[in-house]
């Protein structure tokens, strides 16, 4: 049975470390070639493609003729900033025999967290693509620290899926898609084809990490999966190392693990607050605050306030958690930790009475609220 896939103007390609490196862990160039024919056969027949490459440290450990890859952070940095170059005129060399030219752009996740990197990013990927330019997008590993860090391309790709307002994430490894077992203890898994809503269930199936020659294994790739979804983007996962994978893909056959999108369209601020920054605390909340949030569709009042947890200030996001200890939502506080523990349980008129106006509004305003 073939997928129906309509209307997929713009898509993300998320290329792993394993479908470009070989074994020995250097560039397998003949496999960049045959990526970079199938992705202009889809530039050329009118698809606004963008894509989200790793290999950049693969290709510094080869160019500096190290024995494995390495693990400290700074020989980790050395390693991508010799290699991102020799990547980057990899794909510039591919692509200009077919034709088409490329722009290189590095992000950090602080690139995601603030709302005004975030919005250059979009727009620099925006007028890349109205130039005809496929924008080639990696982590800038040359400068990133352990704390900034996206920690693997699978999470960059569907925030960059998001922040683009792109139709299709199709993420390619070097496995064939999501596994009812571990494909690396069994020689015929059985592959998902279709995963409606990412579940625990799922999530466990989705096991540890991948292959020693790149950091996401299945696991950051249902995280991915989990961003874009939200996002109302649909995510392909799929071998890379196969030939004519993307327009099987592309012509709805039943190849990888399809994961359908959320119905229901979430406004760009909204998608930012609910995987682009960083959350630095949580507030739990009452059954009435959950229910007042999830079916009422109101704020959060400082009376259905239990506990806080972390420090924050006002304008950072924080995380809603019920009292079984479930995400409830996520959204941007108006006040600091401090403040909310003072006004915690405490209704408008006794906040008023006590502390003044200025502490009676909303902790969290609906406004600026995700509510998983």
């Amino acid at each position: 049975m073939a997928r129906t896939l309509s209307n997929l103007q713009k898509i993300v390609i998320k290329i792993g470390s394993s479908c470009i490196t070989s074994p020995s862990g250097r560039l397998d160039r003949p496999q960049m070639a045959r990526l970079a024919r199938e992705i202009s056969e889809l530039k050329k027949r009118g698809h606004e493609i963008i894509i989200v490459s790793s290999g950049a440290i693969a290709a510094g450990v080869e160019s500096l003729d190290l024995k494995k890859r390495p693990g400290e952070i700074p020989r980790l940095q050395a390693a991508a900033a010799v290699g991102q170059g020799l990547l980057m005129h990899m794909y510039s060399t591919l692509f200009s025999q077919q034709g088409i030219r490329v722009g290189q752009i590095l992000l950090t996740q602080e690139d995601t967290t603030r709302r005004q990197q975030y919005i250059n990013a979009r727009n620099t990927i925006s007028t890349l693509l109205k130039f005809g330019v496929i924008p080639i997008i990696n982590e800038n590993d040359s400068v990133a620290v352990e704390e900034i860090k996206f920690g693997d391309n699978d999470t960059l790709a569907a925030l960059v899926s998001s922040l683009a307002n792109a139709d299709l994430l199709i993420i390619l490894s070097d496995i064939e898609g999501l596994c009812s077992t571990d494909p690396y203890l069994c020689d015929h898994p059985e592959i998902i084809s279709e995963v409606e809503e990412i579940s625990p269930e799922i999530e466990e199936i989705a096991g540890g990490a991948g292959s020693g020659r790149s950091r996401g294994g299945m696991v950051t790739k249902i995280q991915a999966a989990r961003i874009a979804t939200f996002s109302s983007i649909g995510v392909i996962i799929a071998d890379g190392r196969k030939e004519g994978i993307l327009q099987e893909i592309l012509a709805g056959k039943e190849v990888g693990t399809y994961f359908k999108p959320r119905k229901e369209k979430v406004a760009s601020l909204k998608r930012w607050i609910a995987f682009g920054r960083q959350c630095k605390g949580k507030i739990i909340i009452d059954a009435g605050a959950v229910k007042a949030i999830r079916e009422d569709g109101r704020s959060l009042l400082p009376v259905g306030i239990l506990q806080v947890e972390g420090e924050f200030e006002s304008g950072d996001n924080v995380d809603l958690i019920d009292g079984e200890g479930k995400l409830v939502a996520r959204g941007v506080t108006n006040f600091s930790h401090q403040e909310v523990r003072r006004i915690a349980g405490l209704r408008s008129e006794e906040i008023i009475r006590k502390y003044g106006r200025d502490y009676g509004s909303e902790v969290v305003h609906r406004d600026l609220m995700v509510v998983f």
